[in-house]
């Protein structure tokens, strides 16, 4: 194939002994002037036409020689298949552990949990004497020793933050009668809280923290519309104080009703769970497996005065929660 001209870029212009050289050529000149004037090709070092072009095709053809050395196959060597590839994943999966889906899932909620502590005369209620009692073994104390002076811990419950200045929903029975309200959030901050907002027929509150961590994460909240009994859940909070503390099972059931032991409330349109709660787990999430709130845990079922969990928990639908707290609904 033949290789185009490649053309100077120079003037071209010719200096005078070149023009005069031309003016030479031009006149008539014998045989053996003309053999003669012939330059020789052996000793010229101007440009000659191709010399670039020859010399750029040299080394792009070394280069994809090498290239193709280093990518070919070596001698003996096994060409990976898709079954070779399945095999690797395959054996990967079999001797590493992964999480499960409830800890991935407690990993995305666990900054947004915040531990209650309600502060004033102590109630002598069989909830709280049962609460003092698991804080007290917690805490490696005799199950019936006094509280300390000062500020007495009336109840410890579970909030879970909605907006990251510090809005906060947890249950009413919780904080209900306090004198002061604490909130210690995932990275240790302690703040006090204040009520800006109650629900009594559906046992909720929202708090304030009056100091919020610089990079508080709110949660995530989710629609119930289409939760279905069998799905998977997790409760997360502080049971007996001791957290924050995570729990999985499936629900239950759906818009079931509640009666206080009491008697004194009745409520209704409850989602029903089995992932294990008890008292200090009240006013916590009740999450998916994608780390959403699905819910607030408010009550747990049990047909002794134990008040321990039996296997059956309650937890209010977030739709409820979000309306407490002055948000759209979904």
């Amino acid at each position: 194939m033949r290789r185009p001209a490649f053309y100077s870029r120079s003037p071209r212009t010719l200096p005078p002994a070149a023009e005069q050289a031309a003016d030479e050529a031009d006149a008539p000149a014998s045989p053996d002037a003309a053999a003669s004037a012939a330059p020789n090709t052996s000793t010229r070092t101007g440009w000659q036409p191709g010399r670039r072009s020859f010399a750029l095709l040299i080394v792009l053809s070394a280069a994809l020689v090498t290239g193709a050395a280093l990518w070919a196959p070596r001698p003996g060597s096994k060409v990976l298949t898709q079954k070779d590839i399945d095999a690797a994943v395959l054996r990967t999966l079999q001797t590493n552990t992964l999480p499960s889906p409830a800890a991935k899932a407690a990993d995305i909620i666990r900054p947004s949990v915040v531990r209650v502590v309600s502060y004033g005369e102590e109630k002598n209620t069989p909830e709280a004497r049962l609460q003092k009692r698991g804080r007290n073994l917690a805490k490696g104390k005799p199950p019936d020793a006094a509280s300390p002076p000062g500020e007495v811990e009336r109840g410890v419950g579970t909030g879970v933050v909605i907006v990251d200045k510090g809005v906060i929903l947890t249950n009413l029975h919780v904080i209900a009668g306090a004198d002061k309200i604490k909130v210690t959030f995932f990275d240790g901050l302690e703040a006090v809280a204040t009520i800006t907002g109650v629900q009594p027929e559906n046992d909720l509150a929202v708090l304030q923290a009056q100091k919020v961590p610089d990079d508080l994460i709110p949660a995530t909240m989710r629609s119930t519309a289409d939760l279905r009994p069998g799905d998977q859940v997790a409760a997360v909070g502080f049971p007996f104080g001791i957290g924050p503390s995570v729990s999985a099972g499936v629900v239950s059931g759906l818009n079931r009703s509640f009666r206080s032991p009491e008697g004194k409330q009745e409520l209704g349109n409850l989602i029903q769970f089995d992932a294990a709660a008890n008292p200090g787990n009240s006013g916590g999430p009740l999450i998916n497996m994608d780390g959403e709130v699905l819910g607030i845990v408010t009550a747990i079922l049990n047909p002794t005065q134990q008040r321990t969990f039996i296997g059956i928990g309650f937890a209010v639908p977030i739709e409820n929660a979000a309306s407490a707290a002055g948000s759209p609904p979904f």
